[in-house]
């Protein structure tokens, strides 16, 4: 096993020979692909369960504010394991955890497919919820390691990953539609593939386990204040990104109402633009800086919104999702980023505190849209999630780790 400091120096036991950081170009680039197709795994899971959301929540007849509340059992999963994902990705190393995580992740969204009332869904998401915060946790981890050995800024291409796999998940969901399967057997294809992801892969991860020797904390201890407010910054990005998932569908079926097979137009739009822009992101925050492009990116998020909201037909509305997905892009990578380089506290406690206030983002913005939609209408839900893109590049301008 290797004991690795990321903060400071490096150094083996008698496993390995020879240190990661000396380690070929060749199996470098193997330990990045690994890593990326855990990404990838973990993309695709959660698009499966998206681009079935319209179907399961027709099938069990939910209203809008019914299935933000059953979409709720996702961050209360989150928040459940929340103080302890850290824990366990420090006791026991991220490749452990990553791996026992995202089997289980894979099949918690199996069973979502067997589903036959509210509760069985809201139990299953709940769990859900659970292991996806646990495989976010780890796969983050493993993705500050492998970009400090790297010695250069490649966390962008590593979400690039999810959100490919979030598009062909979006190009999969609507095969399945076509070939009329249902829910269960299109979650279980995809099941076996990330199984297939994991099994090639796994021995690619990177072992290795923070050394610095840090006071003894209490469960509940205040973070690092910088830290908090990158999370922030990380809540309001996913939570836009999240609505684009869980209710981007809806939003093109209910409020646009096109016909058939496009109400997944929208959706797609949006994870086309994030994958591009994901994959582009490291080659312009190496040309522009951070601040300029985190700026950038909340505005376009917010003009994107509003734009889906007071203009609600297809080509307008088509060009706004890509335009937030132009605008999430960079943003959650960035901010990862810099949690993980905080001369303060240790990579992965500072990576865990960012991506855990992030990811609830991700995860209470589609049920808060459910509840304000039920009240007022879902374009007014969506036009509240387009104050957040301004927040962001407010907030970008006051956080000095961002240079």
């Amino acid at each position: 096993m290797i004991d690795l400091n990321f903060i400071g120096r490096s150094r083996t036991k008698a496993k390995y020979k020879k240190t990661y950081k000396d380690i070929k170009a060749s199996y470098l680039s193997r330990i990045r692909w690994a890593v990326s197709m855990f990404y990838f795994g973990m993309g695709l899971s959660f698009a499966t369960w998206a681009s079935r959301i319209p179907d399961i929540k027709t099938a069990l007849h939910l209203s809008d504010g019914s299935l933000g509340s059953v979409l709720f059992a996702i961050p209360l999963g989150q928040l459940v394991i929340m103080p302890f994902s850290g824990k366990l990705v420090t006791r026991f190393g991220s490749y452990r955890v990553l791996i026992f995580s995202l089997l289980l992740y894979v099949f918690s969204l199996t069973n979502l497919g067997l589903a036959k009332d509210t509760w069985q869904l809201s139990l299953g998401l709940f769990l859900f919820g659970i292991f996806g915060n646990l495989s976010n946790i780890a796969v983050n981890t493993q993705g500050v390691y492998t970009e400090v050995l790297y010695k250069k800024t490649i966390m962008s291409s590593f979400h690039g990953m999810w959100s490919l796999a979030g598009f062909l998940g979006a190009l999969v969901g609507l095969g399945m539609l076509a070939f009329e399967l249902t829910p269960y057997e299109h979650f279980l294809i995809v099941a076996i593939i990330v199984l297939l992801l994991i099994a090639f892969n796994f021995k690619f991860l990177i072992k290795a386990k923070e050394t610095l020797k840090t006071e003894k904390k209490k469960l509940f201890s205040k973070p690092d204040s910088a830290l908090i407010w990158l999370g922030v910054i990380g809540f309001c990005c996913m939570a836009s990104e999240g609505v684009m998932f869980d209710w981007s569908g809806v939003y093109f079926k209910d409020v646009i109402q096109v016909p058939g097979a496009l109400v997944i137009l929208g959706y797609t739009s949006f994870m086309i633009t994030m994958a591009s822009g994901r994959f582009f992101g490291d080659y312009l925050i190496h040309r522009h800086g951070k601040k300029l492009i985190l700026k950038i990116g909340g505005i376009m998020i917010s003009v994107g919104l509003f734009t889906a909201v007071i203009f609600p037909f297809i080509i307008p509305s088509t060009i706004a999702f890509m335009l937030v997905g132009f605008g999430v892009s960079t943003i959650v990578p960035t901010v990862y980023s810099v949690a993980g380089k905080n001369p303060t506290v240790p990579a992965g406690e500072a990576l865990t505190i960012v991506s855990s206030v992030s990811f609830l983002g991700f995860l209470m913005g589609p049920p808060i849209i459910g509840y304000i939609a039920e009240i007022s209408s879902l374009r007014f839900s969506f036009a509240f999630i387009g104050i957040f893109g301004f927040l962001i590049a407010f907030m970008v301008t006051r956080i000095k780790a961002i240079d």
